[in-house]
């Protein structure tokens, strides 16, 4: 059997779709022998990897609510900090090193001083969550060993290649976002820089997704409509367009990986 691995895309609230598209996966009986992850795809993807079960981060996620993330920002760089959030983490997948996950998973942050992609594969499971998931001034950077770390997503999306260079030999990326539309109406002031970010980053990932398209095997999108990543509204609907993404495709990679 050729190994299986999954790359889990940034998109804030969207990401709960991962957790339907791994709870298909379960049900197919199809395992992941590799996880990389970027943002709320780190988040996912680190929990999974360190043996929380689909059904306990979906319980986790239903009952969550926005404010059980945001904390008053104690350091200059965002609105809010990241100690809640760091809480919430470790709370769930524990004070754990990556040697000690029980699927191989490596995570994407980016540093702004070096304007580069860091990949994190061992120390800390939590902080390089943490890292890979604080959005640029919504969340505090991550300041370690001399680095200032942001969302990974800002950079890699969906770490496709990341699960590759691991060893495996189907990739399956999940992409949460898709090409994102500006709003017909014009918005205010913060609007109008959202949407040129999500301008960037349709192209950039389109990009990416064009250049590694050889190695890439299936790359999903589930039907998440308008839903904004920034809410919480409409988790349950992410949680289950996310399954219904991976039943349609459980028979595909299923095949592929029998290839």
């Amino acid at each position: 059997m050729k190994k299986l691995g999954l790359a889990l895309g940034a998109g804030g609230s969207r990401g709960v779709a991962h957790i339907g598209f791994l709870k298909a996966l379960e049900e197919a009986d199809i395992k992941a022998d590799y996880i990389a992850g970027a943002s709320m795809g780190a988040v996912v993807g680190g929990a999974y990897a360190a043996g929380l079960s689909v059904d306990m981060m979906r319980e986790a996620v239903f009952k969550l609510r926005l404010w059980d993330l945001l904390a008053a920002a104690k350091q200059k760089g965002g609105v809010f900090g990241n100690n809640k959030m760091r809480g919430l983490i470790a709370k769930y997948v524990g004070d754990i090193t990556f040697d000690q996950l029980k699927i191989p998973f490596h995570t994407v942050a980016v540093d702004m001083l070096k304007q580069e992609v860091v990949e994190f594969s061992e120390g800390s499971v939590v902080d390089a969550i943490v890292a890979s998931a604080s959005i640029p001034a919504i969340f505090h950077p991550l300041v370690k060993d001399g680095r200032r770390l942001i969302d990974g997503g800002v950079l890699e999306r969906v770490p496709a290649m990341r699960v590759k260079k691991m060893g495996a030999d189907v990739v399956v990326a999940v992409d949460v976002l898709g090409w994102r539309n500006a709003s017909e109406k014009v918005p205010g002031a913060i609007g109008v820089c959202l949407e040129t970010f999500d301008i960037m980053d349709n192209y950039r990932t389109s990009a990416y997704r064009e250049k590694n398209k050889k190695h890439i095997d299936f790359w999903l999108e589930p039907d998440l409509g308008d839903m904004s990543q920034y809410a919480m509204k409409q988790i349950k609907e992410a949680y289950e367009k996310g399954y219904e993404l991976g039943k349609a495709n459980v028979d595909a990679i299923k095949k592929a990986l029998k290839r």
